[in-house]
């Protein structure tokens, strides 16, 4: 017998059947993990939680910095995989539904590169003197001085570049590589060989040393500048999610002990009698007790017309109530309601993995690897075979295969594109339930529409005015133009706009009333 089970609050999904007897229990739980660099990180967490025993399947999506992970709850808890990810040097917590992040890295990264420019720039200018189309350029003579470098290079390697040296200690310990060691690699030995060099002119003035401080930290400022670019363009990618979580209501009228107080949305419970005054959105789904309105549900259907409403009809949270005053029963609540089963296809689909995103992340498995054996060769050439027992020569390319082979645009490219394509969607009202459904959309040539609203300006307008027996067109719109005036149906506001681009005057309008489902009545102009 197979049981499934939603949790409100977390992003839990559970399922427990029995076999032979016996009770098993699953749990697909989603995590937020902290510290991950680049594709190699993902892919060396999601590899070790897949191994551990009691883990059926385990899905790291580096660019949502978040891990799904499906296990059996009589094996492997919680709190075990929680330890795992801090095993191997991340930092994983349990994602809370609908809880926005706090962006409070943003500042540190931002006076990090700061400092890491200001710094670069003078080691920089001295390079770029260097160069044959600006040797007119002044040159301080203070700025080749080695130890001056030194003082420039030396807190953007080490302050700066710390990240990445903790980096690649997390992975080396764990027996892996990813980019921070390529990175480390690279720019240390940029730095180091140009201390070593600057050692060499004690004692000795003649010496002319070969300095790379410039190379250890406008590399380091490069691969920051495009890891804040990355960081602000994954922040951008969320901000369908955050305008879908804006849609709902904040609080709730509710009836309890035949009085009607304020209570958070997150306390209403199912049963629930709920009120709704003209104008307010409706805090969940339900069924309607007593009243009749009309209710917008375009950021449901994309229909632009509101629907009538009447006691028996559902309703649905985050949608407006248009003219009328409603009670309610809350029937569904929390992670229940039709919105919130929306934002959980969007979150779904960015998470999830496409086709080419699997080869991209079996590739950036060893990729790491395969670029330091890459600049193995190639300092094996330059230094024996290109510019025989020149260090320095043989140097330079390899720092450039080190630092500039970096796996990151491969492993961040597809789950990033995923993440925009889907929050795009989401935007417009078109949500994909996968990242394999929105790579197949390249092969789309038809798309069928079963709905007006859609295709339409979202809201309604006049097109045709038919005047019968003896009224003039001029009449007519002043009649109705007075007395729609007073209504706030979104059809009457279509014949006011009309009215208004017409330069019809309106008219003092008395008796007036309005039927719900009918019109409107009144007197204008004694009539």
């Amino acid at each position: 017998m197979l049981m499934s089970k939603m949790n409100e609050k977390n992003m839990t999904c559970s399922f427990s059947w029995k076999i032979g007897g016996g009770e098993m229990s699953q749990i697909k739980q989603t995590f937020d993990i902290e510290g991950m660099t680049c594709a190699a990180c993902a892919t060396r967490i999601e590899k070790v939680l897949s191994k551990t025993e009691g883990v059926v399947q385990a899905n790291v999506n580096l660019a949502m910095n978040t891990g799904t992970v499906e296990y059996e709850t009589d094996v492997i808890t919680e709190s075990d995989i929680i330890n795992k990810i801090e095993k191997i040097g991340y930092k994983g917590i349990v994602h809370k539904e609908g809880e926005k992040k706090k962006d409070a890295g943003i500042k540190k990264k931002q006076l990090q590169l700061l400092l890491a420019v200001i710094l670069s720039l003078p080691l920089l200018y001295t390079m770029v003197t260097h160069m044959p189309f600006a040797s007119s350029l002044p040159m301080p003579h203070f700025l080749m001085n080695p130890w001056v470098q030194l003082v420039f290079a030396t807190p953007v390697q080490f302050i700066v570049g710390w990240q990445f040296y903790r980096g690649a200690y997390r992975a080396l310990r764990n027996k892996s590589a990813n980019m921070d060691v390529l990175i480390v690699l690279g720019t240390s030995a940029a730095y180091f060989y140009s201390l070593f060099e600057g050692l060499q002119t004690i004692g000795n003035h003649h010496y002319e040393p070969h300095l790379y401080f410039e190379t250890s930290a406008v590399l380091i400022t490069l691969v920051l500048t495009g890891k804040y670019f990355e960081y602000m363009a994954k922040g951008k990618t969320t901000q369908a999610i955050s305008a879908l979580l804006k849609l709902q209501a904040k609080e709730a009228t509710v009836i309890r002990d035949n009085k009607e107080m304020k209570i958070a949305l997150e306390q209403v419970i199912v049963g629930d009698v709920l009120v709704v005054k003209p104008g307010e959105k409706i805090p969940v789904d339900g069924v309607i007790l007593t009243g009749a309105t009309t209710v917008d549900e375009s950021m449901l259907t994309g229909e632009s017309l509101p629907v009538e409403k009447e006691i028996g009809d559902q309703v649905v949270g985050a949608t407006v109530n248009e003219n009328g005053a409603i009670t309610f029963r809350a029937e569904k609540v929390g992670s229940d309601t039709a919105l919130a089963n929306i934002i959980k296809i969007v979150e779904k689909a960015q998470g999830s993995k496409a086709p080419i995103q699997r080869i991209a992340d079996v590739i950036s498995g060893y990729f790491v690897q395969t670029v330091v054996g890459i600049a193995a060769i190639t300092f094996f050439i330059w230094y024996f075979f290109v510019d025989p027992y020149n260090l320095s020569t043989a140097l330079v390319p390899v720092i450039s295969v080190l630092v500039i082979a970096c796996p990151c645009a491969l492993g961040l490219a597809t789950p990033t594109s995923i993440m925009v394509g889907t929050g795009k969607g989401a935007e417009n009202g078109i949500l994909f339930k996968g990242g394999e459904f929105l790579e197949r959309t390249h092969k789309i040539n038809a798309i069928i529409l079963d709905k007006t609203g859609t295709v339409t300006n979202g809201k309604p307008e006049v097109t045709d005015v038919i005047v019968f027996d003896s009224v003039s067109e001029e009449e007519l719109l002043m009649y109705t133009g007075s007395i729609e005036g007073l209504s706030e149906h979104p059809l009457a506001k279509a014949i006011v706009d009309f009215s208004n681009r017409n330069h019809i005057s309106p008219q003092e309008v008395t008796d007036f009333a309005a039927i719900t489902g009918h019109g409107v009545k009144g007197i204008v102009a004694g009539k």
